[in-house]
């Protein structure tokens, strides 16, 4: 049986491992200040970053994986699944809470940089602890870095009537994440965490658009039906709006680096692009440009997806959630090594080469935990038997065999 786009549903889709594996270096990278190699991250070539990648690969793979259980096994075993995965999500992000605050305040303890404290997010924790552990319990407190764990969260519990939607009507189901979107950009629609004056870094009522709009895509696989428009002119418009954001923001980050080049439209579009939070339009505009652009030229079958460099990336976009909390943690170590003891370029390269590869590590150590756990158990050869004489019996032939 195949999906959409002629690819047999057994088929693993490696353009979504890649592209996630990216995401999850760029994330790791970005979240060290002041680092060098940010200025070659995604976000410099687009209004959007790593976070839009994540969010929509999910969407996708999370319609693709469950919207394909519930065809076969029904919407209750589908469901429990979705609940399973949230279980080991919200598991992961209170595990990465600890090690995260235990490595933030152990630093700040022996560095005694207080500047560290509002920078991290973490003074609330150290100021109340019992109140911001509660809080954390229920996704309430989310420092710096740890915000993006429990949003992806929040999406999934919500997938079960997301997928009953899009097995009823798809446009409909687009159609209602779409206005609740606007209500968002018109009226500041947001959770709140602690401290209370405070609200979701990534507001699930916002992001929940780019996860359904990823969902919808990937739920066409199971289908068979494309639900969006399609056409070269779709393609032409993405590629011009993909290439004008790109010469915006590479003329912001000129200007960065030497004041006198002038940022074209930064006084127009900057403020408008910025919102991170709310999943501004043009971000959100310019990332659907770039999949399409990208869905447009990079097939299923495209070579350099079997290169051997293309592997460490893919390996860690399939285990994304391990690969993730390690880049958490070593994007803070990063930092802080960076900001005490040593900032220089050389520097900057040595710990960011050392990171990815310490996650390309865990990602080949679990990998091989995978295949081996899979393989049949090796067949062990029986006890030789020792020829005896022949007047000599101990045992009785069947006893021997």
């Amino acid at each position: 049986m195949k999906a959409a786009g002629g690819q047999a549903w057994g088929v693993r889709d490696l353009r979504l491992d890649f592209f996630r594996g990216l995401s999850l270096f760029f994330i790791f990278i970005d979240h060290i200040p002041e680092n060098l190699l940010s200025y070659f991250t995604f976000r410099s070539v687009a209004f959007s970053d790593a976070a839009e990648v994540f969010i929509f690969i999910s969407g996708f793979t999370a319609a693709l994986v469950y919207g394909r259980s519930f065809e076969e096994n029904g919407g209750l075993y589908a469901t429990a699944q979705i609940y399973r995965r949230v279980w080991q999500l919200y598991v992961a992000h209170i595990f990465l809470f600890v090690i995260f605050t235990a490595e933030v305040s152990y630093t700040i303890f022996v560095v005694r940089n207080p500047m560290f404290t509002d920078e991290m997010g973490v003074g609330d924790f150290l100021e109340t602890p019992h109140i911001a552990i509660i809080r954390t319990l229920f996704l309430g407190f989310q420092p710096n870095f740890l915000d993006i764990l429990p949003l992806y969260i929040v999406l999934l519990m919500g997938f079960p009537l997301v997928l009953f939607l899009l097995r009823r009507n798809t446009l409909l189901t687009v159609a209602l994440s779409a206005l609740l979107y606007v209500g968002v950009q018109l009226f500041g629609w947001a959770p709140r965490t602690f401290p209370e004056h405070h609200s979701w870094f990534f507001n699930p009522l916002a992001w929940q658009f780019m996860f359904v709009i990823g969902a919808t895509a990937g739920y066409s696989r199971v289908t068979g039906k494309w639900p969006f428009p399609s056409g070269t002119w779709l393609k032409y418009l993405s590629i011009a709006i993909t290439v004008f954001a790109a010469v915006i923001c590479l003329s912001w980050m000129l200007h960065w680096f030497y004041d006198p080049f002038p940022p074209f439209l930064a006084r127009l579009l900057y403020n408008h692009t910025i919102d991170k939070t709310n999943l501004a339009p043009l971000r959100l505009i310019n990332f659907l440009a770039i999949a399409v652009v990208t869905v447009s030229y990079v097939k299923p079958d495209s070579g350099f997806l079997h290169k051997a460099w293309a592997r460490p990336v893919i390996l860690c976009g399939q285990h994304s959630l391990y690969v993730f909390c390690v880049g958490i943690v070593l994007s803070v170590l990063g930092h802080f090594l960076l900001a005490d003891l040593y900032g220089g370029v050389f520097m900057q390269v040595a710990v960011n080469l050392a990171g990815i590869g310490i996650m390309i590590a865990v990602a080949w150590l679990l990998e091989w935990f995978k295949v081996a756990g899979r393989r049949p158990p090796r067949s062990r050869p029986g006890p030789r038997s020792r020829p005896r004489p022949a007047a000599i019996h101990t045992a009785p032939p069947e006893a021997a065999q």
